[in-house]
Formats: structure tokens, C-alpha cells, sequence
């Protein structure tokens, strides 16, 4: 068990935070009244008391907030704990959804110490179950399998055999120029969105970007490596035109190739048109970040998908060391996920 030290809140993004020793937290946003709330997945950021308190003791002096922390939490060290770690405080449930973040703009603490701390050892979570919380109060983790807070959504449930569900975290990437300029409306982004919704995905970011490479790549990088998604899709880009560049990004960001997934598309689009044989689409793997490249039209998503996401399962366990290739499953504790 551990023991909340501080809740923390501010008004605007890019300000350090106040601790208001107590606030209400609300599923789909996060603590109401911080700026960093919303519909995305990083609605909550938490800190270990002991963490700020070993950085204070080399003079850093800083109060509840500096950090731009929601909560600060003694008795955990959140940082060894996995992805998808359940925390509940009183009624409040929360699902660990990020570890660490990359800091693009030192902020004063580092320039004061040459470090900040927030960048590896903050956490951040979304809100499955909204509640009080208060300073004083105590924040245990849920037990794999444990019964959760009645009503709240996102908890591992097993199936049959016993073996805990893990709900797989997804971001869509949009890829177009008149998207991006709001001139067109995205429909096969929001496709997929839905279809993988439908399937039991959790979409933690939904993006639409112009055919800009280095922008791409920068996306997909922060996908896999900050925000550890388990499943990027993109759409458009995939074509001869000159701006068509999402190939080249996503081979540019891979560490594995994974041919097949871009393949079956192929074969499976050309029994419907022999254009897809036109289609340069590539799958990759980044870490345990599973990255593929849909064509850009409404109809092409939806086939692709219904094709491909039967199978998509299996390879994501596989590749997050939640099953074995030809063996039985392994629990997501057992995995260290």
C-alpha cells in the first residue's frame, strides 16, 4: 500500500502545479480541474515520494507540483512497475498507461540541477473509475484478477481457461494534407478507430498528420517509445504519388520487418482489385510496437482490417511475451507487462 503525499493540479499546460490536497477525478478526463486532463491517454501523471524526496536532498527544493505531477505517491516505486498496472485509491481506479517521457524543453529544475527526474521516473495513467482523492488517503495496486470497482471499465477479465484478457493499446495515424488542413474529413482513420474499438482495442491516440516524413517519423517514434503502444495503424500515404511517403517513414523508424501482415493485405485486396497491386504499404516492428500501413480509401481500410485483425491478437502476445509460438499462454504478471 502506499500513501498519497500530494495532489497537485494547474490551470494552464506548461505551469508547474498547486497542491490542492484534494480533487475529483473523472473518467475520460482525469483530475478535474487540471489542464492536462482529456480524452487521451495520459490523463493522470503520478511520482514516487521517495524519488522527490532523494532529489530534494541534492538541493533541489522543490515543492508538490514542480514536476508537473498530478499525484505524488509514498511507497511506490511506479517506475518498476509494468504497463497496465491497476491502481485504486478509495473509488478511484487507474490503469498505468506510460512510464517515463521524453522532455523536448528542459524546464527550470533541470537547468537549476542538470536533471529532472519527471522524464524516467514519472508515470501516467487513465481513469477507469472516477472518484476522491485526497492526501492522506491510501493507493493500492489491484491483483491480476481481482475483482474490480464495481462499474469500471478496462479491467483484465479471464477467459475459459483462466488466462487474464489484456486489452491491447492502439493509436491510429491519419496520413494527409488536406486532412490535416481540415479541408477533408477523415473517414478511414475513423473506420479503423471503430473497427478496432469493435475488436476490444483501447485507442490511446488518434492523429491526423500531412504526407510530411519527418513529422511521421517523429509520430510513430514517440508511439512506440514514449507512449508504448502496442499497435500503430496508418492510413494513406501508401501510393506512387510524390507525397506518398509513409513507406519510407515507417522503414525508416523499424528495428524488425514483419512482410507477412502487408503481404496478406496484397493478396487478399487483389482478389477484389488488381490496383492493389499498386499499394507500397509496409508492416514493422519498433520494440514491442507493432506498426502497419493501410491504404488511404474508406472501402480499402475496412477490408484490410477485417482480414487481417483476426489474427492480430496472437501476433501482439507473441510479440509482448504474453504466449508462447506454438505453446500455451503465459499471464501478463508472468510476462512482466
Amino acid at each position: 500500500m502506499g500513501t498519497v503525499k500530494a495532489v497537485c493540479i494547474s490551470e494552464a499546460r506548461g505551469t508547474q502545479k498547486t497542491n490542492v490536497t484534494s480533487a475529483q477525478v473523472q473518467v475520460g478526463w482525469g483530475i478535474c480541474g487540471d489542464a492536462h486532463g482529456g480524452d487521451w491517454h495520459r490523463q493522470v501523471s503520478l511520482l514516487s515520494y521517495e524519488k522527490v524526496e532523494q532529489f530534494n536532498q541534492l538541493g533541489a527544493e522543490v515543492l508538490p507540483g514542480a514536476f508537473g505531477e498530478n499525484l505524488i505517491v509514498e511507497g511506490f516505486d511506479f517506475r518498476s512497475l509494468p504497463v497496465g498496472t491497476k491502481l485504486r485509491c478509495n473509488e478511484v481506479l487507474l490503469e498505468m498507461t506510460q512510464i517515463g517521457k521524453e522532455c523536448h524543453s528542459h524546464c527550470q529544475i533541470y537547468h537549476k540541477m542538470g536533471d529532472c527526474i519527471m522524464p524516467r521516473e514519472g508515470v501516467f495513467a487513465k481513469v477507469l473509475h472516477g472518484g476522491a482523492i485526497s492526501v492522506g488517503d491510501q493507493m493500492g495496486i489491484v491483483s491480476e484478477g481481482a475483482e474490480g470497482v464495481e462499474g469500471a471499465e478496462g479491467t483484465d477479465a479471464p477467459d475459459e481457461s483462466g488466462v487474464a484478457q489484456v486489452v491491447f493499446h492502439a493509436a491510429i495515424v491519419t496520413l494527409s494534407d488536406t486532412g490535416a488542413a481540415g479541408k477533408r474529413k477523415d473517414q478511414s482513420g475513423q473506420t479503423a478507430r471503430e473497427m478496432l474499438e469493435a475488436a476490444g482495442y483501447d485507442i490511446a491516440e488518434y492523429v491526423v498528420l500531412p504526407d510530411n516524413r519527418p513529422e511521421i517519423e517523429e509520430t510513430l517514434t514517440r508511439l512506440a517509445d514514449e507512449d508504448r503502444i502496442d499497435l500503430i495503424l496508418t492510413t494513406g500515404g501508401t501510393g506512387f504519388s510524390p507525397r506518398d511517403v509513409t513507406p519510407e517513414a515507417t522503414l525508416a523508424v523499424a528495428e524488425r520487418v514483419a512482410p507477412g501482415i502487408a503481404e496478406a493485405i496484397r493478396h487478399h485486396s487483389l482478389q477484389i482489385t488488381q490496383r492493389a497491386m499498386l499499394s507500397r504499404g509496409v508492416s514493422v516492428i519498433r520494440g514491442k510496437t507493432l506498426i502497419i500501413n493501410l491504404p488511404g480509401s474508406l472501402k480499402a481500410v475496412k477490408e484490410s482490417l477485417e482480414y487481417i485483425l483476426p489474427e492480430l491478437d496472437h501476433g501482439l502476445q507473441i510479440l509482448l511475451g504474453l504466449t508462447r509460438e506454438c505453446a500455451g499462454s503465459i499471464s501478463s504478471s508472468e510476462a512482466g507487462r
